[in-house]
């Protein structure tokens, strides 16, 4: 757990995550709240759901880019192409 927070909480990491949630947000927001964005009839639970919409993707974002760099550093692979894991990050 310390080396994904090692991971995910680093510049290069964060700074990607936001561009993505960004995009990916943005576009999500306007195709599923563009009819009430555009009338200007956004509820508080509207709002709230386009909040979220940009959580995820930047969930997903970070969750991706710090796994990756937990691989890396964890090194070497098996086999099987598996991570291999010191038996202390298994638990």
């Amino acid at each position: 757990m310390d080396l994904f927070l090692k991971h995910a909480t680093t510049r290069v990491c964060v700074v990607r995550a936001l561009r993505t949630s960004l995009v990916v947000g943005t576009v999500l927001a306007l195709i599923n709240h563009s009819d009430k964005i555009l009338s200007g009839t956004l509820t508080r639970t509207n709002l709230i759901q386009i909040l979220v919409t940009y959580l995820v993707p930047y969930s997903v974002a970070t969750f991706g880019a710090a796994m990756q760099g937990r691989h890396m550093e964890l090194g070497s692979l098996d086999k099987k192409g598996r991570a291999h894991e010191p038996e202390a990050e298994r638990r």
